[in-house]
């Protein structure tokens, strides 16, 4: 495989950044109709330079080719952990999925959250989502919870 780059997102990387915000929004709307149109999940911006984030993309000839952040966040009060990273944003543009660079991704976020002393790592994915899915349980997550939404129009 060629030389992929795992490196922590910079402004200059912004623009390609909102490409891939849009790529995950698209990815998704199959999943939630409630989502709108025209919308935005992140602050990139912001994350890229947050003390609390890692937002990270994949590099291959000077292309940027997937990205993913960790978030640390403060647990429930009635959990044993105190705090826990929590991933998202995991992007590969399509002609490069299935090559093993979103596992760098999350390996390379992994291993930042640990370095943060922060002892586990939590997603959100949607129950119909059978390739991301299974994309996070060959990276070692399991299912763990399910949300559940009821619309009232």
């Amino acid at each position: 495989m060629e030389q992929v780059t795992i490196r922590k997102a910079e402004l200059k990387d912004l623009d390609t950044l909102l490409v891939f915000e849009q790529g995950v929004i698209s990815a998704e709307r199959p999943f939630d109709p409630t989502l709108k149109t025209n919308t935005h999940y992140y602050d990139i911006e912001k994350m890229i330079t947050a003390d609390h984030i890692e937002l990270l993309v994949a590099e291959l000839d000077n292309k940027l080719i997937g990205s993913g952040y960790a978030r640390i966040e403060e647990a429930k009060p009635y959990l044993q952990h105190t705090q826990h990273a929590y991933l998202g944003f995991m992007y590969v543009v399509p002609q490069h999925r299935g090559k093993g660079i979103n596992k760098m991704i999350m390996d390379a976020l992994a291993a930042w959250s640990a370095s943060q002393n922060i002892t586990g790592l939590r997603l959100d994915v949607y129950h119909a989502n059978e390739s991301a899915i299974k994309a996070y349980e060959k990276t070692g997550f399991a299912k763990h919870m399910i949300a559940m939404r009821k619309g009232l129009k």
